[in-house]
């Protein structure tokens, strides 16, 4: 059996300025990554903090979009052994979702995550996806449609972007990933 990954074994790649004040659940001991600065009164660019350099380590700046293509066409088939094929076996899943920001480590835990989201549905559409790169990542969107039990009754749509890095083999090593949730439609039975 794998030895679980936790999401603190995810490497940080981005570090923020943050303001205690604003945030009074974190103690000044601990960073809080992914928040922007509250109350900066430097003279720098509005996303000054977000110009970070980012050190990659195993990570390639060029990443390959076989890997991003694979875990696309996994998610379209509900397979989810494929989507987790597309994944390095310590890749990052740092997610920001309606109920807030999640981390998950490991290319099973990932792919558990994605079967609780869009498996187990009466019916699954892919209403479209696409696969690109910004700079040196990976973009991947992908919007469905589906019904499931355990959402009630009608159809739900859910569109996610993700921004991606491969590690030296291809495979996906962090994906950040942005999530509108289960919005339903209405007119649709």
């Amino acid at each position: 059996m794998p030895t679980p990954h936790l999401a603190s074994d995810c490497p940080a790649h981005v570090l923020y300025p943050y303001s205690h004040e604003a945030i009074s659940e974190h103690s000044p001991d601990v960073p809080c990554r992914g928040i922007p600065g509250y109350r900066d009164d430097s003279l720098r660019p509005y996303n000054g903090s977000m110009m970070t350099p980012r050190s990659h380590g195993a990570v390639d700046v060029a990443p390959e979009s076989a890997a991003a293509g694979s875990f696309v066409e996994g998610l379209a088939a509900q397979d989810f052994a494929e989507l987790s094929g597309a994944l390095a076996a310590g890749a990052c899943l740092r997610a920001l979702l309606p109920s807030g920001l999640r981390e998950w480590a490991g290319a099973e835990a990932i792919a558990r995550v994605f079967a609780r989201w869009f498996g187990d549905t009466e019916d699954f559409e892919l209403i479209e996806a696409s696969v690109g790169q910004v700079g040196g990542r990976l973009h991947l969107q992908w919007r469905l449609r589906l019904r499931a039990q355990r959402f009630g009754t009608g159809w739900f749509t859910i569109e996610q972007q993700a921004y991606a890095d491969t590690d030296h083999g291809g495979r996906i090593a962090q994906l950040d990933l942005l999530c509108t949730g289960y919005l339903p439609e209405g007119g649709h039975d």
